[in-house]
């Protein structure tokens, strides 16, 4: 099966035997994850849950694969001020998006280049393996900017790297690079810059060639195996990410990012 198609404004797939690949691409050198582009990731993952001609696919952002949630979306800065129900349905969006993922039986590899951050490493470990550029990074500065990591994010980095060094990528904030993600096991392959997708594709390649319902049982076996108690540990990440939106240290982190200063936490 062969073609191609639009969903919203900025994701593309097309198709290739069993293989599809899609692009989100919003055309900057962030790429990052607006409220709609979010919702679209999310309805592609759904629809692409119903393709039984697809056995692989490859995801892949546009000229960075992804600076994680667009602060400067209007729909974002609406929450502060909806009311504390509204705002809890709104914060869906992120963790719907990487479930959604996360929920699809075809393999999934996510190609990585220049850097993966917050939002994007989130999404990228809802996926089955994450190819990257030997000069990508991966970040989350969530907690360094007074927020909590959430989207459903923490079971998934411990079942691919450990709690220890789930601890060191999530509570510093600093970067990791490409080559210290493949030792750690974040990454599972690192290929020359420009290259992820072809790497993805190497490897969607090989999925492509096995018995498609050997694999996606497989798949789903060793997925719910290793995520059965996920949702017990992650179901108040987003009331968690209402309490510390609302903090002093949260507003503190903020203004000392904008004014380039070294910020002063309370507690508070």
């Amino acid at each position: 099966m062969s073609g191609s198609e639009n969903i919203g404004e900025f994701i593309s797939i097309e198709r290739e035997g069993r293989i599809a690949t899609l692009r989100f691409d919003r055309g900057d050198r962030i790429n990052p994850l607006s409220v709609q582009l979010m919702r679209d990731l999310t309805a592609a993952a759904r629809s692409l849950r119903d393709d039984v001609s697809t056995s692989a696919i490859v995801l892949t952002g546009g000229q960075a694969f992804s600076g994680g949630a667009d602060l400067a979306d209007p729909e974002i800065a609406k929450r502060a001020e909806a009311s504390l129900l509204e705002r809890r349905e709104m914060l869906r969006v992120g963790p719907e998006m990487c479930d959604a993922w996360e929920a699809l039986d075809q393999v999934t590899v996510a190609a990585i280049e220049r850097f993966c951050i917050g939002g994007g490493v989130a999404l990228a470990v809802a996926c089955d393996f994450r190819i990257a550029g030997r000069s990508a990074h991966f970040r989350l500065p969530e907690i360094p900017l007074g927020m909590n990591m959430s989207w459903h994010t923490q079971p998934r980095l411990v079942n691919l790297i450990g709690p220890s060094r789930a601890k060191q990528l999530t509570i510093f904030g600093e970067r990791v690079s490409a080559g210290k993600a493949e030792a750690w096991g974040l990454a599972d392959e690192i290929c020359e810059d420009g290259e992820a997708h072809a790497a993805a594709r190497l490897w969607a390649e090989k999925v492509a060639a096995l018995p498609p319902v050997a694999v996606r049982m497989a798949k789903r076996g060793i997925t719910q195996a290793a995520t059965a108690l996920n949702s017990v540990s992650t179901f108040m990440d987003a009331d968690q990410f209402a309490l510390v939106s609302t903090s002093e240290d949260q507003r503190e982190a903020v203004a000392a990012f904008l004014e380039k200063r070294t910020p002063k936490f309370t507690g508070r």
